[in-house]
């Protein structure tokens, strides 16, 4: 059964950082590339970072360049995803996703709360 599971997110102030990491199985993780999108209240889901499968490809959007990074870790079947410097319109669930362009398989999401 595939599962991606988040976690690292939580309540932190403005000017903060955050460690997300997402946990994968139920499928060859190495074979995908891995994406983290993110869903504030009121908006649509959007895409955040992403990351080919040996990590070689990278692409964020203009909202995380700078701030964010994303990497994995294949022996690990983990994606992570920093985030510095956070800002109230950083608050989001964000979601990790495998499979691009459009992701196959997400996970529940895990939420940022970013405070003034």
């Amino acid at each position: 059964q595939v599962q991606l599971v988040e976690s690292g997110g939580g309540l932190v102030q403005a000017g903060g950082s955050l460690r997300l990491s997402c946990a994968a199985s139920g499928f060859t993780f190495s074979g995908y590339y891995m994406n983290w999108f993110r869903q504030a209240p009121g908006k649509e889901r959007e895409f955040v970072a992403r990351i080919s499968s040996l990590g070689g490809i990278i692409a964020y959007a203009d909202s995380a360049k700078g701030r964010f990074t994303i990497s994995r870790d294949n022996t690990k079947n983990t994606v992570y995803l920093q985030l510095n410097s956070l800002i109230p319109e950083d608050t989001a669930v964000y979601y990790c996703g495998a499979g691009s362009p459009t992701p196959r398989y997400w996970g529940k999401g895990t939420l940022v709360t970013v405070s003034l």
